[in-house]
């Protein structure tokens, strides 16, 4: 059986579109309210979830939430909304890519490979990563600080695990922007910032850890342990 994609989505006519044009390459099941979306995926095992933000008895932005609590799978939101304050919210609970309705079916396909594509690649030959009170495991995507597994979403480690493979290399915000979320991405910088914001709050949990992600006035930011 090929790899599967979950497709959640209350618009019957969205799903069978999306379905159409991915099952070439993919197994695609379909979900078209939020109610039990934890169970389906402990059962299909999905590689990438595509869901919909305004859907009936749950809307999409609790299942990413309730998605990021357990599971490391790629997310892409999709709505018919195009206000920039969505997209960064989206992103900030751990979305992967945000495409709004109406979409061409191509680009959907596009979006799809290109998320996975940026999940599957480690961006460091390295298997494991270590500095003073942190430790990256690129294979398993794990993250300890002070010794203790703490959880990242996708996007977060991605930007870490980029940013931590490059120390003192000051990238910046549309630099982050594109190698992260991809060129082909229609948000802000705004996303940049969110996600360092997160990244610092997670990794410094401790007062005597070291300072891992500096910001570059002007520029962007860069790793580097301080102490």
């Amino acid at each position: 059986m090929s790899d599967t994609i979950l497709v959640v989505d209350d618009d019957p006519n969205i799903c069978e579109l999306i379905k159409m044009y991915l099952e070439d390459d993919f197994q695609v099941e379909i979900a078209n309210d939020g109610r039990g979306i934890p169970e389906k995926i402990r059962k299909i095992c999905p590689i990438l979830v595509i869901l919909d933000i305004m859907l009936p008895v749950r809307d999409g932005w609790e299942i990413c939430r309730e998605i990021r609590q357990e599971w490391d799978i790629p997310i892409i939101m999709l709505t018919a909304k195009g206000d920039e304050t969505d997209k960064v919210l989206g992103l900030e609970l751990g979305a992967d890519d945000y495409i709004t309705k109406p979409f061409s079916p191509r680009e959907m396909t596009a979006r799809v490979k290109a998320v996975l594509r940026r999940s599957r690649s480690g961006g460091s030959k390295a298997q494991v990563l270590r500095f003073p009170g942190l430790v990256l495991d690129i294979e398993s995507r794990q993250v300890k600080v002070d010794g203790n597994p703490v959880d990242f979403t996708p996007k977060e480690f991605d930007l870490l695990l980029l940013m931590a493979s490059n120390p003192g290399r000051v990238f910046s915000r549309e630099s982050l922007l594109d190698k992260i979320w991809g060129y082909d991405f229609d948000g802000d910088t705004r996303a940049v910032d969110s996600q360092v914001k997160r990244l610092r709050k997670k990794l410094e949990i401790l007062p005597d850890n070291p300072s891992y992600i500096h910001t570059v006035w002007g520029i962007g930011y860069k790793f580097e342990v301080q102490p």
